[in-house]
């Protein structure tokens, strides 16, 4: 599974560790992606959006399920 949003497309950046003798590896840096529910075309779907996305509601959330009433007499 591809670690990148669903709406704004940010994925993985990259870079370097740094050790203390100059000493430089790759590495990356993943976005902070969190699985919701959200409305797609009117039908709640599970996505992956990151954190800043979510802030700044660029998504509607699904309402939550509603349980089936249990011993209604």
């Amino acid at each position: 599974m591809a670690r990148v949003c669903a709406v704004c497309g940010k994925g993985p950046t990259f870079g370097h560790n740094v050790s203390n003798a100059n000493n430089r590896t790759t590495r990356r840096w993943y976005p902070n992606l969190q699985a919701v529910r959200v409305l797609v075309d009117g039908a709640p779907k599970r996505i992956r959006v990151c954190a800043a996305c979510l802030r700044s509601n660029k998504i509607q959330k699904a309402p939550k399920k509603l349980k089936a009433a249990v011993g209604a007499a």
